[in-house]
C-alpha cells in the first residue's frame, strides 16, 4: 500500500481536522466555564469558537463536511446542556456517539463484515472482494477491533466521571481521549492494514 492509500484511509476516517475542529470548542467550553461559571454564556462562546472554525476552513476551501459536522456537533451538545441546565450534559452526547460506535463494530465485527473493510474496501478499490481474501478480512476486522477499543476506552474513563460529576476532569478526559488517542488508534489501523496487499478485484 502506497502513501496515497494512506491519505485514502486518513480522510476516511475523519481526518485530523475534524477531530481538532470539534475538540477546541470543548475545551474553550470548560475554559470559560471556570472562570465565569455562567452555562448560557459559555454556550454561546463554544458555538461561535465551532462557527468561525467551520468558516476558516471555508476560506481555506479545505473539506467542510468534518468541519460543519463538528459543528452541528458543538450546537447539539450545547443545547441539550442549556436544556438540562447542567454543564456536564454538554459531554453527555459524547457519551452516547461512543456507545453507538461501539455497539456498531461489535455488531459488524462479530457479523464477519468489520466497519473498517466496509468503509475502506470501496476507497481503496478492492470493493467486497477482501471478504474472500482470509488474510485481508482478519486484517479488517483486527482493525475494526482497533476502533471498538477507542470507543471502549472512552466510555470506561468517561462514564464514571460523568457520573461522579466531575466536570472539569471529563472535559480533560475528553481532550485527551479525543485527539492523541485517535492519532494512536489510526496510526494502528494503518498498521494493520498496510501489512496485507490489498486484494485485486476480478474483472
Amino acid at each position: 500500500m502506497q502513501e496515497e492509500d494512506k491519505a485514502k484511509v486518513v480522510n476516511a476516517l475523519g481526518g485530523t481536522k475534524g477531530i481538532i475542529d470539534s475538540t477546541i470548542p470543548s475545551l474553550v467550553f470548560l475554559i470559560a466555564f471556570n472562570i465565569n461559571h455562567n452555562l448560557r454564556t459559555c454556550l454561546y462562546i463554544s458555538i461561535a469558537i465551532a462557527g468561525l472554525l467551520a468558516l476558516w476552513r471555508l476560506v481555506r476551501k479545505d473539506t467542510l463536511i468534518h468541519a460543519i459536522s463538528g459543528f452541528i456537533g458543538v450546537v447539539f451538545c450545547g443545547w441539550f446542556a442549556w436544556k438540562t441546565g447542567s454543564a456536564k450534559s454538554y459531554y453527555a452526547p459524547s457519551l452516547w456517539k461512543n456507545t453507538g460506535f461501539a455497539l456498531v463494530y461489535l455488531i459488524s465485527i462479530l457479523v464477519k463484515w468489520p466497519l473498517i473493510g466496509v468503509m475502506l474496501g470501496p476507497i481503496l478499490g478492492e470493493n467486497f472482494s477482501w471478504r474472500n481474501d482470509p488474510k485481508r478480512a482478519r486484517a479488517y476486522s483486527q482493525a475494526s477491533w482497533i476502533w471498538f477499543a477507542l470507543f471502549a476506552i472512552r466510555l470506561a474513563i468517561q462514564i464514571p466521571l460523568y457520573k461522579a460529576n466531575q466536570l472539569n476532569a471529563l472535559g480533560v478526559a475528553n481532550v485527551f481521549l479525543g485527539f492523541p488517542l485517535y492519532l494512536v488508534t489510526l496510526w494502528g489501523t494503518w498498521m494493520v492494514i498496510k501489512s496485507v496487499p490489498i486484494t485485486k478485484t476480478k474483472n
